[in-house]
């Protein structure tokens, strides 16, 4: 296992980062990353970014947005947060796997009497009360595994920062953002600062893998990293996009997360179609979107074309009868 380093808290840096070391890898390698943001929304790459952050508190406090490569919903980060990264192959069937990369963080926490599980599909909890939420993103043949620790983070900023649609907080029963999360500083006995625990959590992923080395960056590397964080994750067009017209829109909750789906319809034809949500998928979305325009909206017509497609790999976790539900409600 490789071992990064990073330093930056330069988010357009740090996410194109992790996208440099998944394109330029070695076949085989295995990656770690540790690295933490300023205050910034990272929002997931299926997200409609205005309709998931408070634009006027983003504004006022200086609050990066960026979208991320993985699915999934958005984040907030700060100083007091910790990220990890883990970069693999993603084996013979390319799923997605969340507990293999969650177990080991679950299990160091546990080591220092902080009692953490597993919760749903992709969070970690304490006491019922989230501190981590979990994304992956796989291409070609490699896996990127992401995730949050909330260290000791300002959870009001949490709240005010990030719009959480009615539908997510009713889905689990609970009243408010704040409520659901916790910071793991609050229930560690002995209290110690983000950077010691940023080096146990590097010292326990080190004893579980006798291959650790560490891996530093060439001035190559980091000039193409910033090359890619200019061009891409510091444009309005990646971190925003230009949502397209439409006259229908619908939103479902689901196991495998949210689904809206917006389309503009002409003449019984669809024009445009865009589907927005917190669920994972893989590469081929925008194919499946494309292949929607200029068809017949009938569902019998639109339900041929989703059942061309693998489902596992467009949207995982909600099947085509629960796409077409949305799409003809």
């Amino acid at each position: 296992m490789k071992y990064i380093d990073n330093r930056s808290v330069d988010p357009h840096y740090n996410l194109a980062l992790e996208e440099y070391v998944l394109t330029n890898c070695k076949p085989g390698e295995t990656y770690f990353l540790l690295w933490q943001n300023e205050p910034s929304i990272i929002i997931g790459k299926h997200q409609n970014t205005v309709e998931e952050i408070n634009s006027t508190y983003v504004r006022d406090n200086n609050i990066h947005v960026v979208r991320r490569l993985s699915g999934g919903g958005a984040v907030y980060h700060d100083l007091g947060n910790l990220n990890f990264t883990f970069i693999v192959g993603s084996g013979k069937n390319g799923m997605f796997d969340f507990r293999k990369f969650t177990y080991p963080i679950v299990n160091m926490l546990q080591k220092y009497n902080v009692n953490a599980q597993v919760s749903g599909r992709n969070d970690l909890t304490i006491e019922d009360k989230k501190f981590s939420g979990n994304s992956q993103y796989i291409k070609n043949d490699r896996l990127l595994h992401h995730g949050t620790l909330l260290f000791d983070s300002n959870l009001d900023d949490v709240q005010e920062a990030l719009f959480v649609s009615d539908d997510k907080i009713v889905s689990k029963g609970i009243k408010s953002v704040r409520s659901r999360v916790t910071n793991i500083l609050e229930h560690m006995h002995n209290k110690i600062t983000i950077g010691e625990f940023r080096d146990r959590l590097a010292d326990y992923v080190k004893e579980q893998d006798e291959s650790w080395e560490y891996c530093s960056l060439s001035e190559e590397d980091m000039i193409e990293i910033k090359k890619l964080a200019a061009s891409k994750y510091n444009t309005w067009e990646w971190n925003y996009g230009e949502s397209p017209r439409f006259n229908y829109k619908n939103s479902k909750r689901f196991e495998g997360g949210k689904l809206e789906v917006l389309l503009d319809i002409k003449d019984g034809i669809v024009a445009s179609c865009k589907f927005y949500g917190d669920f994972f998928s893989k590469e081929n979305l925008p194919e499946l979107e494309a292949s929607v325009i200029g068809q017949k909206y009938e569902k019998e017509e639109i339900s041929k074309i989703l059942n061309s497609f693998n489902r596992e790999e467009i949207i995982m976790g909600i099947s085509t009868e629960q796409i077409l539900s949305t799409m003809f409600d």
